[in-house]
């Protein structure tokens, strides 16, 4: 299920720099870090389950590329949702990404992946974290700052990969920070 040593190269994020390179520090390190628990697996792998939940690490690449694409062009930028969000009936299935992921190649979900959060890389550079959001809360009609943004996107990433230790190690043994 698992192929050579990873090449990934994980940045601990800066010990004293300003707000701007702390967050986006800590972002880049819980993207790394995702990448690494999900380098070097096949299909078998990224498909394999940690039952009983049925969450799979392919599923994670897909659900947090989705992530990055909602909260920083949708949401923050106000652009409509991209392929291949935009074509989804997310009535019919709220979990999509979850559930597509096997029928996707390790390489397309990792391609997926590099592309939306390089995308993500593109809005955030040289924008204040003051800046609001287009889109507002649902719940509270209160625009989103960029900071709120990035700091909910660490949050997401560190709980995924809360997760991503649990099934990496179901699956090979592989544990690491």
């Amino acid at each position: 299920m698992t192929s050579t040593a990873s090449e990934i190269e994980r940045i601990d994020p800066p010990l004293a720099a300003d707000e701007v390179a702390t967050l986006v520090g800590y972002l880049d390190y819980h993207r790394q870090t995702l990448r690494l628990k999900t380098d070097g697996l096949s299909s078998e792998g990224l498909n394999a389950v940690h039952p009983p939940s049925t969450m799979t690490l392919g599923g994670m690449l897909k659900h947090l590329a989705l992530v990055e694409d909602y909260w920083f062009s949708v949401i923050f930028l106000g652009n409509d949702d991209a392929e291949p969000w935009k074509s989804v009936d997310w009535d019919a299935d709220r979990d999509w990404e979850w559930h597509t992921a096997v029928d996707d190649s390790p390489e397309h979900l990792r391609e997926l992946f590099d592309r939306f959060v390089a995308a993500s890389d593109r809005i955030v550079a040289g924008v204040s974290l003051d800046q609001l959001s287009v889109k507002p809360s649902r719940r509270t009609n209160e625009k989103f700052s960029l900071r709120w943004i990035i700091v909910h996107m660490i949050e997401e990433y560190a709980r995924h990969n809360g997760h991503a230790d649990l099934i990496r190690e179901s699956i090979d043994g592989a544990t690491g920070e």
